[in-house]
């Protein structure tokens, strides 16, 4: 396998893309597929063609919330991953209508996978960026483990626009796509390694969610959802200010029980009627808590995700890495974000690593079963 590794500061989408370009076929004259990050300022389309008119590459990728390279690391830039190599196999595909059919959605994208139908030896995986404000991502990922038998493990993300929420788009080819997924299908000869860790711990007594619809928190334990944060606050000496609660709700998030610990969902607003708004679905019915974290618990987090990929690679060398966390770690952090993306980088040691934070985090791999994340860390390695 063979990989390649850019970032660009231009704020111009053609000469960014130029700018891509030159670092890429640098190493790798002609790059098989590109996985591209760019900041939601960029003029997508021209992007996205003028990219594939200089490599000739398959591109996948999405909008981002904060992008990062090696030692470079900041927001309004665009990043990218090159392959190559005759020891891999890799297509891309998109699924669209998530909103409505997120199930259609899933099967539109495998039906372009080649390892479903093809059962040459390998490794089967897909890197999967999802326009998260469409919903439905944890069903999304379900979905497509049913629809390939657990053959593939998956990573990737929700598509940012730096903690907007209003408009995320997906990159497959030179199209650019909202209410959309897009899947960069991997068939490898090595091993590729997924590491997913987030370091939150329960900070209050359990809740039942009694009320929710989607993304809507409606009420736990029969109470409105806003009105059980609240009192949480008022007993922590903290702060919520109902017209302004991001600055608390950084701190203070949603945490699902499940088999294998907390499955993590960030509220982003609270609504009239005393819902919250969260940034992917809470099952009704579930059992949840109001979950916490310290600067060095999100590093050590970081740290024990490249540690389990690292581990899922067989004993073969990494060569390159993708990295995922959440748009919410980068402002809860601010400029201490550079301490977890130095940790990941330390424990991996010379390779490439490159990445973006996203609304939301996608690992679907050997002994994880949670699929959509928030708030939680995921490193992808890929072998020499």
């Amino acid at each position: 396998m063979q990989t390649a590794v850019a970032i660009s500061r231009e704020t111009n989408s053609i000469q960014a893309a130029d700018h891509l370009a030159k670092e890429l076929t640098s190493k790798i004259a002609a790059p098989a597929a590109i996985v591209l990050f760019a900041a939601p300022s960029y003029d997508h389309v021209r992007l996205l063609k003028r990219l594939h008119d200089q490599t000739g590459a398959v591109i996948v990728g999405a909008s981002s919330a904060g992008e990062f390279a090696n030692n470079e690391q900041g927001d309004g830039w665009a990043t990218a991953l090159a392959l190559g190599g005759d020891d891999i196999h890799v297509s891309a595909r998109c699924g669209r209508r998530i909103s409505i059919d997120p199930a259609g959605a899933a099967q539109e994208l495998v039906a372009g996978f080649t390892g479903v139908r093809d059962m040459r030896p390998g490794y089967r995986n897909a890197l999967v960026m999802t326009d998260a404000l469409a919903g439905h991502a944890d069903q999304l990922v379900d979905e497509l483990t049913l629809l390939t038998s657990g053959q593939y493990q998956f990573f990737g993300g929700g598509a940012g626009d730096n903690a907007n929420f209003r408009k995320t788009v997906v990159f497959c080819g030179t199209e650019v796509l909202s209410d959309a997924v897009a899947a960069l299908e991997i068939i490898s000869e090595k091993p590729i390694g997924v590491g997913v860790s987030h370091g939150w711990k329960p900070a209050s007594k359990a809740f039942r969610v009694t009320e929710a619809n989607g993304m809507k928190l409606v009420s736990l334990n029969g109470l409105p959802a806003a009105e059980v944060f609240q009192a949480y606050a008022t007993e922590t000496c903290q702060t919520l200010d109902p017209a302004a609660p991001i600055a608390f709700f950084l701190h203070n998030i949603v945490g699902i029980d499940t088999a294998n610990g907390h499955k993590l969902r960030v509220p982003l607003a609270i609504l009239d009627d005393g819902a919250l708004l969260c940034a992917a679905e809470v099952p009704q019915d579930s059992i949840v808590r109001i979950m916490r974290i310290n600067q060095q618990s999100t590093v050590q987090a970081a740290e024990a995700a490249a540690d389990a990929a690292l581990q899922a690679l067989g004993g073969h060398r990494p060569q390159a890495a993708l990295f995922f966390d959440c748009v919410a770690t980068r402002l809860r952090l601010g400029q201490a974000f550079t301490r977890e993306l130095a940790a990941v980088r330390d424990r991996l040691g010379s390779v490439d690593l490159t990445g973006c934070n996203t609304h939301g985090q996608i690992a679907r791999a050997e002994g994880q079963f949670q699929g959509f994340h928030n708030c939680t860390a995921v490193v992808c390695l890929l072998p020499a």
